[in-house]
């Protein structure tokens, strides 16, 4: 009886761990440690923790980076591996693996990018932010996703995953980005270089090899390492490196039912009186179905599932605490409507939401798709609010565009005050229309 206890509270621990809440609380905690440690009477120490050196590798090579670079060069690389994964998933099996389902999300994800984009661009066309015009176009998934569990059932699980899929499409989008607006300079050889090692992955998935060791191996050691010292963000190593995993299976559904039918009767015919070992035939009966399990799932899915809780519940909340913390001063209202402040906030808070919906609608009104069972017009509107909380993607992207300290944290500024305000709208939108799913 105890042990049942036990286990269910493990169970209750474990799924609190794993929901969309958890990780939107957790996220919010690090940002609020952050602003509080800036700001406190060592905030000095804050600042100078994260520039502090740290050295990887042995005799003959090593790399020396700042804890800040280390956590948005190196631990970020495996959360866009994470998302790499989940855009090879859908495009696969999910919603953007049909051209009618797809179409619907990723026109939307289309124009919630663009008309952001624009809004900046237009605030701050003359100044020397105006390459940072990719800041107001994302999403972060983690966040939106936790305030959409704040408002309970007031939006259908259709919702959700058209929220999830246009997410997905937004980071794609921010990968593009990084990618070909973001890359100061090329060294090509070491660009060469990381291309052969995607190359030996790319071929090992044809082959037929499925073990993880190999893929970790090659894309840290090669790919990550050539891209880092090509000039190109080292972070896209991880969406490069997940297109290569195996998404296939060894066995086919009817295959493994067939055989664990057969081992679990062979489980039962050797169960003795004693509960409390089992016997060396029903260890074999295990080993089997666990060899045989591996089989029957991909890699893919099986590698995700197995980064996905230390990616939301330590890789991003370091990258928020790492990021999010900006001083404030005297100085904080005339930071706050600066034109790079105000260019992110109209952008995320009003860009997401009309760049969305006038997209939506017009690719409806043209025939070409439709919305989604238990989708309505105003649950476009309030998911393309939740859209407009950029945060994580933001932060990132501020990183790379912007150089001067000073336009940075002006930058996060409105970063958090967006991402507060579209968290605000999107939630009490929910709330006070309860009746979004009926149709």
């Amino acid at each position: 009886m105890k042990n049942g206890l036990i286990d269910k509270y493990i169970d209750r621990v474990n799924n609190g761990f794993s929901s969309s809440i958890a990780k939107g609380v957790l996220l919010l905690t690090m940002v609020v440690l952050a602003m509080l440690w800036a700001n406190s009477s060592f905030g000095e120490s804050y600042f100078h923790f994260f520039e502090m050196e740290f050295t990887i590798g042995f005799q003959d090579f090593s790399l020396t980076e700042p804890i800040h670079i280390w956590i948005n060069d190196g631990l970020m690389a495996i959360f866009f591996f994470t998302v790499g994964l989940e855009i090879k998933r859908e495009i696969i099996s999910g919603e953007l693996s049909q051209l009618k389902k797809a179409l619907l999300p990723v026109v939307a994800a289309l124009g919630g990018m663009i008309l952001p984009a624009i809004l900046f661009f237009i605030i701050n066309h003359d100044s020397e932010a105006s390459s940072a015009w990719g800041i107001p176009m994302a999403t972060d998934i983690a966040f939106a996703l936790g305030i959409v569990a704040l408002a309970g059932n007031t939006i259908s699980k259709n919702g959700k995953v058209f929220l999830t899929a246009l997410a997905t499409v937004d980071d794609v989008g921010a990968i593009l980005v990084i990618a070909l607006f973001l890359t100061p300079q090329i060294d090509f050889q070491s660009l060469i270089i990381g291309m052969i090692y995607l190359g030996i992955m790319v071929l090992a998935n044809v082959v037929g090899i499925r073990n993880m060791w190999f893929y970790v191996v090659v894309g840290v050691l090669g790919l990550w390492i050539a891209l880092l010292l090509s000039g190109i963000h080292a972070t896209l190593a991880g969406v490069l490196g997940a297109l290569t995993i195996p998404a296939t299976r060894k066995v086919t559904e009817l295959e493994y039912k067939t055989h664990l039918k057969s081992w679990i009767e062979d489980f039962e015919d050797s169960c003795t009186n004693d509960n409390s070992l089992l016997t060396p035939k029903q260890e074999e009966i295990l080993h089997n179905i666990s060899i045989e399990s591996k089989r029957a799932g991909t890699p893919l899915q099986r590698v995700e599932h197995m980064l996905k809780p230390a990616v939301n519940f330590l890789i991003l909340p370091l990258f928020a605490l790492a990021n999010a913390g900006v001083r404030i001063t005297d100085d904080f209202f005339r930071m706050l409507f600066h034109p790079v402040s105000l260019g992110i906030i109209i952008g995320l808070v009003l860009g997401k939401v009309l760049g969305i919906s006038v997209f939506s609608r017009i690719l409806v009104k043209s025939g070409l798709s439709e919305l989604p069972n238990q989708v309505t017009w105003k649950s476009i509107y309030g998911i393309g609010m939740m859209a407009g909380i950029g945060f994580t993607m933001s932060l990132f992207i501020a990183e790379l565009a912007l150089e001067d300290e000073n336009l940075l944290s002006i930058a996060k500024i409105g970063i958090l005050t967006a991402s507060v305000i579209s968290a605000f709208l999107g939630l009490l939108w929910f709330l006070k229309n309860k009746n979004f799913k009926e149709r």
